[in-house]
């Protein structure tokens, strides 16, 4: 099997559940503590070894490509005031990895935008991360589900526990379990099921590992729910025929992710990741206790 080196990032969203801050800045800008939440996944996906980022992008998305190039005059003038520690962490998001951007132009879903990406990606594994999960960096998802393709080859997606009145917010999953005990075997999916419809409580989170088998599928493939071409009923026909591109496998994610798509959960996730900053954490969580005792 091939060693993954390419993520894709679908990031052409309008976020329109964020607005007006979303009206002139991408939401995947918008800021979680200090840095943007499209950073983080950016430094998830080259600690898993994946030195190539394409990024699927759309009007108005300009800021996304600035932050990742160099700034050579505002490095230049913390360099003159002898900034050092600013200086580094501005650098940061350049030096994390090869960056590529393509426009999805009309935007038809995530099995569209994923489509978007085969000139660059061609035939090889890949890994697709999307920008409204963020997984905690002590807890090492993306790399677990390359060592299960580099093994298993086929499609790898991550998948957790909901409980069963949320399932009808995911695509959710058919499973046969493995002897690994985090691994099972994806026999069907189904986007965002009817209450009481969903064939389990496991549900599709926002990282995948897909055989470049999908392209082919997602150019046959039908838009479904939402006028949308749908990178789960792709993954469908993966799954209920290997012959196309392998088997699908689950990792059952136990670990810690901050959803920042919606935005009671997106403060949480800015209060969560506050509290366990070093430099941050002592003075805030100082406050922020007497703060709840004050409006209990």
């Amino acid at each position: 099997m091939r060693k993954i080196q390419k993520a894709v990032i679908p990031a052409a969203g309008l976020g329109t559940r964020f607005l007006p801050a979303t009206k002139a800045t991408p939401k995947e800008m918008l800021p979680v503590v200090d840095k943007p939440a499209i950073q983080y996944v950016v430094e998830e996906a080259a600690a898993a070894g994946l030195s190539d980022v394409l990024m699927i992008t759309g009007r108005n998305k300009r800021a996304l490509e600035d932050h990742f190039d160099r700034n050579y005059e505002l490095e230049s003038a913390l360099t003159r005031k002898g900034d050092a520690a600013r200086l580094v962490r501005v650098q940061e998001s350049s030096d994390l990895a090869t960056m590529h951007y393509v426009r999805q132009g009309d935007p038809r879903g995530l099995g569209h935008a994923v489509l978007c990406a085969e000139p660059h990606v061609g035939d090889e594994p890949f890994a697709v991360l999307l920008g409204d999960d963020l997984i905690d960096p002590r807890d090492p998802l993306l790399s677990r589900m390359t060592e299960i393709q580099e093994r298993e080859g086929g499609s790898v997606v991550a998948l957790m526990e909901v409980a069963p009145e949320q399932s009808h917010l995911y695509g959710c999953a058919a499973v046969e379990p493995t002897p690994d005990g985090d691994l099972v075997r994806v026999t069907g999916l189904v986007e965002k099921p009817e209450p009481g419809d969903a064939p389990s409580n496991l549900a599709v989170i926002g990282r995948y590992v897909l055989d470049p088998a999908v392209f082919a599928v997602l150019r046959e493939t039908e838009p479904g729910r939402g006028g949308e071409i749908q990178l789960t009923d792709a993954l469908q026909q993966l799954a209920a025929d290997e012959k196309l591109g392998g088997p699908v496998h689950g990792v059952v994610f136990r670990g810690r992710r901050y959803d920042t798509g919606d935005r009671g959960d997106y403060l949480r996730a800015i209060v969560r990741l506050a509290c366990e900053r070093e430099d941050l954490g002592p003075d805030f969580r100082t406050w922020l206790r007497a703060y709840v005792a004050a409006e209990l």
